[in-house]
């Protein structure tokens, strides 16, 4: 079953939530709730209720795979191209993909740390 934008938004949140160190609030405009472990981004939920998606780091050639197994899975929205990606809601796009993706997102950022900064692990 696809999840629809709302659920999409609040499975990722409730995701990012779960996992250890993570921080969260509106750095950049209030109309983008960011998610980071120990200072590095790893999730944007786009909070207008006409743009439901949400924008992750992704290794380039599962970003690739992504894209093209999915019509509403984009290069990111607001930042890199290559290394981050955009969801929203559509088919194949369901609640396990965007807890996958959240994630392997939290594992990517978690990665760029120094050992000392990464959080312990889950």
């Amino acid at each position: 079953m696809s999840a629809a934008g709302d659920r999409l938004q609040d499975t990722a949140r409730q995701t990012a939530l779960s996992l250890p160190d993570v921080s969260h609030g509106h750095p950049f405009t209030p109309g983008l709730d960011v998610y980071k472990v120990a200072g590095k981004v790893f999730l944007i939920v786009t909070e207008h209720p006409d743009d439901q998606i949400i924008t992750i780091k992704c290794e380039p050639e599962h970003a690739r795979a992504l894209q093209r197994g999915h019509a509403s899975i984009t290069p990111g929205r607001y930042l890199d191209k290559r290394h981050w990606i955009s969801l929203g809601p559509g088919p194949g796009i369901t609640e396990r993909l965007i807890t996958d993706a959240v994630e392997d997102s939290y594992d990517l950022a978690a990665e760029q740390l120094p050992i000392g900064d990464r959080p312990r692990a889950r």
